[in-house]
């Protein structure tokens, strides 16, 4: 980090995901109260906290671009990217708290109109996923293809920003859905790819550098890392839309981010897709931030 002053943006969007059989809308955008309700706020001692209500939640289908909620997300995104490109002036680090993922579009758009800027997106999925594959047509399950300028130009192209990340600046970790079609699309990008099995060959450590030595050679003015809670063990962090067996442990979590918290490059992160409803005494939310917390101060120790 090149401050030890925190600010917090929160963006508690919800409109990138399909409503389930369990609820009546994603629950995921109680997060940034939830954190703070189980002391997250308190602990990390933000300088101030910005938050962006979103639009409110529908299921409506754009027949356009083949995606929910389109002009909502689309809405939504512009403003956060004026939130954004007015922080980025500012010197702190920025812990962005979702939402689902689909508020990584407005944060692209942002560090596209300030520079050259790269992405370290952490995820136990590669959402990497056009429309015509996904299930669910949410768009929290394309931000990675559509930031890297995959999809409708109604999406990709905001203030004709298209591709808000160049794919070789890009470093997709941790999805452990190995399904071979699911999985081909990221493999015939020019994106990174490290999923969880990879990760674990090629070490924690080491894939974090191989990071910063990319973002060294390619000039880049910072980069932003993208954190789905679902990247972590299903046993430690199960309160999330889209389970899968395995995951990091917090060790692993530990050994893979301080690497990157400790870099002068680095501008935020963002936290996505806890959702509250699905953890509903706190347990794992609050294992969640002791770990954190505990990551960000030793980062800041070391920086």
């Amino acid at each position: 980090m090149n401050s030890n002053k925190v600010s917090i943006l929160e963006f508690p969007s919800n409109l990138g995901l399909k409503k389930t059989e369990y609820e009546n809308e994603p629950g995921v955008k109680k997060l940034p109260e939830w954190l703070k309700r189980h002391g997250f706020h308190k602990r990390v001692n933000p300088e101030y906290v910005l938050r962006l209500t979103p639009p409110e939640y529908a299921m409506d289908f754009d027949l356009e671009s083949n995606v929910r909620n389109t002009d909502k997300i689309i809405e939504y995104a512009i403003k956060q990217s004026e939130i954004l490109s007015n922080e980025l002036d500012k010197n702190t680090f920025k812990i962005i708290i979702g939402g689902d993922c689909s508020i990584l579009i407005g944060n692209a758009i942002a560090l596209k109109q300030k520079g050259n800027y790269g992405l370290f997106f952490l995820d136990g999925h590669t959402d990497f996923m056009f429309p015509e594959l996904s299930q669910t047509n949410g768009a929290a399950g394309m931000d990675l293809a559509i930031v890297t300028g995959y999809g409708h130009s109604k999406l990709t192209n905001i203030h004709n920003q298209k591709p808000y990340f160049k794919e070789k600046n890009v470093f997709c970790v941790g999805n452990r859905e190995y399904d071979q079609e699911y999985v081909a699309p990221i493999l015939e990008s020019k994106i990174q790819y490290f999923d969880l099995k990879r990760l674990r060959n090629n070490g924690l450590e080491k894939t974090s550098n191989q990071f910063l030595e990319l973002v060294l050679k390619n000039n880049l003015d910072g980069f932003l890392i993208h954190l789905d809670v679902d990247v972590l063990n299903d046993r430690i962090m199960p309160a999330v839309d889209s389970r899968e067996i395995d995951g990091l442990t917090y060790k692993e979590f530990r050994e893979l981010l301080i690497p990157l918290l400790t870099s002068k490059k680095v501008i935020g992160i963002e936290i996505t897709i806890l959702d509250p409803n699905l953890d509903p005494d706190g347990k794992y939310t609050v294992e969640f931030i002791n770990n954190f917390v505990e990551i960000l101060e030793c980062s800041k120790t070391n920086t």
